[in-house]
């Protein structure tokens, strides 16, 4: 199913969180921020595509990705 988003959250207990949203129980739990979107990603690309939406430790959304084949309006750059 296409637009399976995903948001990378706090946990209150450490760590981050890889939760669907509107769900109560986490999708994967990382260590590293880094890790918890690296996952998000994964898990967004296997369900056809979504906005993984990555938060700060404030709660705030401070970044998004559209993950293919998600329709982003500004994809971004090549990075290479």
């Amino acid at each position: 199913m296409a637009n399976e988003g995903r948001d990378v959250v706090p946990n209150e207990n450490g760590g981050w969180d890889v939760r669907k949203p509107g769900a109560s129980r986490s999708s994967a739990h990382e260590d590293t921020q880094r890790q918890a979107i690296d996952r998000a990603r994964e898990i967004a690309r296997n369900a056809g595509g979504g906005e993984v939406r990555i938060h700060g430790r404030n709660g705030q959304i401070r970044d998004s990705d559209t993950i293919p084949p998600g329709n982003d309006p500004n994809p971004p750059r090549d990075r290479k």
